[in-house]
């Protein structure tokens, strides 16, 4: 997932190509030999250059068949899947009709019977491997842009129990996770397109536990959500062996508690064979008068016990029992 090269742009590629064409020289026993031999050099140098470097961009990306639902899901959702495919069959092509183009100026100039034949074909070949490269411009600049983001994809790893923290946005999320793993420097930010997801990782009793957040969910149908909001839902459908729902009582973050409320119902619907722990967050702004697990993000007050209720709702988990 994150070793994809630097994509080159097809001005790039080209220029790398010819520019190792123009060393390519050989020797013959006439002078037409010695043309004839260093121009087929040239050719099949440009046309390795440009074969191998795509074939290495279009092997280098991960088969979406092969990945986990979530990273599948995950690279439909922030790239488009159809449109990725779509344009790594362009430059499979482009690689492709790059290398037929390059045996037949080979084949034509080992028949030329003249320089100048020679010479026409050889500019004739460099004109065609051009105008192929080129028509693949906007895919390489899609697959450049799409690389930047798949390797920005947080490495999780799905062999150890995985916490998700949800909620509305500006509930102290981020913070709650970073708290969590307080004394463990082994916290991961990964930028995700305007918004970052952490990867925070604890221990207890010897046993790892990743933390997850999640970018900020609104209260409305899944049909609504924009692709933010998507990668929260994928990372609870696919990642969580539980899940802790922050709320934000006090209403700094911009939502009402009733809206808040909803969402928590929503999830619950949608996610409820899941373990869950609702808490209520920032009660160093506001400590209302319900009975759920109270905590301040900022302070660390009541981070602990958070931990320990969660930890409790996943002693029986299937995960978590391999871990032991």
């Amino acid at each position: 997932m994150l070793r994809i090269p630097t994509i080159l742009t097809a001005d790039e590629v080209l220029d790398k190509a010819f520019k190792k064409a123009s060393k390519a020289e050989h020797k013959g026993p006439t002078r037409l030999e010695t043309v004839r031999e260093t121009n087929i050099s040239k050719i099949r140098s440009a046309s390795d250059v440009i074969v191998s470097t795509l074939g290495k961009y279009v092997k280098a990306f991960p088969s979406i068949e092969r990945l986990s639902p979530f990273y599948a899901e995950l690279i439909d959702v922030t790239i488009g899947k159809d449109k990725l495919k779509k344009s790594l069959g362009a430059i499979d092509w482009c690689r492709g009709s790059v290398a037929r183009v390059s045996r037949e100026a080979i084949g034509s100039i080992a028949k030329a019977r003249s320089i100048d034949d020679i010479d026409n074909f050889r500019r004739a070949a460099y004109g065609r491997i051009s105008s192929i490269v080129k028509q693949i411009g906007n895919e390489l600049e899609f697959v450049s842009n799409a690389r930047d983001k798949i390797r920005k994809f947080p490495t999780v790893d799905i062999s150890v129990p995985i916490i998700v923290i949800a909620g509305a946005p500006n509930v102290g999320k981020s913070q709650l996770v970073g708290r969590i793993s307080t004394g463990k420097p082994r916290v991961a930010v990964y930028p995700f397109t305007t918004q970052e997801i952490s990867v925070g990782v604890f221990e207890r009793k010897r046993i790892r536990y990743q933390v997850i957040d999640t970018p900020g969910l609104l209260d409305r149908p899944l049909e609504e959500r924009n692709a933010m909001e998507l990668r929260a839902i994928l990372a609870l459908k696919h990642l969580a062996d539980a899940i802790v729902f922050v709320i934000d009582p006090s209403e700094t973050c911009g939502y009402t508690l009733a809206q808040q409320e909803h969402l928590l119902s929503s999830l619950k619907d949608e996610f409820g064979s899941t373990p869950m722990v609702v808490t209520e967050n920032k009660v160093d702004v506001l400590r209302s008068d319900s009975d759920r697990p109270k905590l301040s993000a900022v302070s660390g007050e009541g981070v602990s016990e958070l931990v320990d209720e969660v930890v409790r709702n996943l002693a029986d988990s299937r995960k978590l029992q391999q871990c032991l």
